[in-house]
């Protein structure tokens, strides 16, 4: 007699997400189940979290999902949405076959400088994202067209065509578009214009002075806000503190710099505006799960 053991919620498992292509910043794949009495209760299967977003689209059977916010079943035509660091689980609801696609992706890899103010909508300061998912129970069709973009995400990765890489830029942000539209309560709200505009100049300082040391004090002193003011109106307004703003986007700059040059790593360091190379390894690290070599030969040999 096999002897199972039930998981509880105080032994989510780490899962580490190997992207399929660094730069976009997700994994995708499908699950295709065709045994006829392969059910067991999701109390039985461990649980397991990462720091991607996950999304899930069912093509085909059932599919029973458990997470801190929701325990609920989903079917054919069905599409979930799950919160970065969400503990959850799954397992096979029904007999017969069970086919979906599972889309594990780093939405804040995706926001560019030109939708940065919509950063705040998905940072899940204040709730997780799983509570969005009210707009797919509340809309037929939204909840149609996401399905189809997460199959076209899918299917631009198995293809791999020529310019996949904006097809599937493409439609991530056509899904947060949808997404940010449909939001009946306001869930997503972005940070207002009005503080976006005040808080402009310091992002423009930002850019021309990405290779210099930049200081709090300086950037309070453009907008005349005290150092306290600013660093809690600064993470209001960008959904990230100031210091991670800055990080962002000076491992974005050698990222580029990785992928256009033949700069060496210290060079690309300082360029970037970091001059401690091992903080330098360190943030890289963290935003990419791999070293500047092996980032570069990963994309090189993409």
């Amino acid at each position: 007699m096999e002897i199972r053991t039930k998981h509880t919620y105080n032994q989510p498992v780490n899962e580490k997400v190997i992207y399929q292509n660094p730069l976009l910043s997700l994994k995708v794949w499908e699950i295709n189940d065709e045994r006829e009495n392969a059910i067991t209760s999701v109390e039985y299967h461990p649980w397991h979290y990462h720091k991607e977003v996950e999304l899930l689209a069912i093509v085909d059977g059932s599919l029973a999902v458990q997470t801190k916010e929701l325990d609920q079943t989903i079917s054919a035509g069905d599409v979930l949405i799950m919160g970065t660091s969400q503990p959850h689980r799954t397992s096979k609801a029904s007999g017969g076959n069970l086919r979906y696609i599972v889309l594990q992706i780093d939405l804040h890899k995706h926001f560019d400088q030109s939708i940065l103010p919509y950063f705040y909508c998905f940072s899940e300061i204040t709730h997780p994202l799983d509570r969005i998912n009210y707009i797919f129970e509340e809309n037929q069709q939204i909840k149609q067209e996401v399905h189809y973009l997460i199959n076209e995400i899918h299917k631009e990765s198995q293809t791999k065509e020529k310019g996949y890489e904006i097809a599937i830029n493409y439609s991530i942000k056509r899904l947060l578009l949808l997404l940010v539209r449909n939001d009946t309560k306001n869930m997503l709200h972005s940070s207002e214009e009005q503080d976006l505009s005040r808080i402009k100049p310091v992002l423009d300082y930002i850019d021309r002075h990405l290779e210099d040391r930049i200081l709090v004090e300086d950037v309070c002193e453009l907008l005349n806000f005290s150092y306290h003011y600013f660093i809690k109106y600064f993470k209001k307004v960008m959904g990230m503190s100031f210091v991670d703003y800055i990080n962002l986007k000076r491992i974005k700059k050698a990222e580029l710099l990785l992928l256009t040059t033949d700069k060496s790593i210290l060079e690309i360091s300082y360029e970037a505006g970091i001059t401690n190379m091992a903080q330098f390894y360190k943030l890289f690290k963290r935003a990419n799960h791999c070293s500047p070599k092996v980032f570069k030969n990963k994309m090189q040999k993409s």
